[in-house]
């Protein structure tokens, strides 16, 4: 096994943090939807108003895998530096291991959102040229 360093884990912060910022303001977008959707459909219930809040609780729970798995990955990152530090260094390369493959999962799983939200503007899209 190649020399492990606490730089190894450390490179992924940055990427991670840029991540979990996107994640974040995704989630704050998805809070301001409901909102407003609550107050659309409230005011004048439809079938496409219905679908959308449908989709967007898939989307909001498909959001807070991305956060959790994200968040556990940096977290794990951490621990791997932790034992790095404390000279166990193949723990360390099982752990960081399972950070990556956290990391993938999280990024996996926002592909999944983004083309359930590519759908959900497709039904606003329909629902526009019916109207035509």
């Amino acid at each position: 096994m190649e020399e492990f360093s606490l730089t190894t884990p450390a490179l992924l912060f940055s990427a991670v943090s840029l991540i979990l910022l996107a994640y974040t303001n995704r989630f704050l977008a998805y809070a301001q939807l409901v909102r407003s959707l609550h107050d659309q459909y409230r005011e004048h219930p439809s079938h496409v108003t219905r679908a959308q809040i449908d989709n967007l609780r898939r989307r909001l729970y498909l959001a807070r895998t991305m956060q959790i798995l994200g968040v556990s990955s940096l977290f794990l990152c951490v621990v791997t530096m932790f034992l790095i530090y404390v000279d166990l260094e193949r723990v360390a390369a099982y752990v960081f291991g399972i950070a990556l493959l956290m990391l993938i999962a999280s990024l996996g799983v926002s592909i999944r959102e983004i083309q359930i939200s590519v759908r959900a503007l497709e039904l606003h899209l329909h629902d526009m040229e019916e109207e035509q």
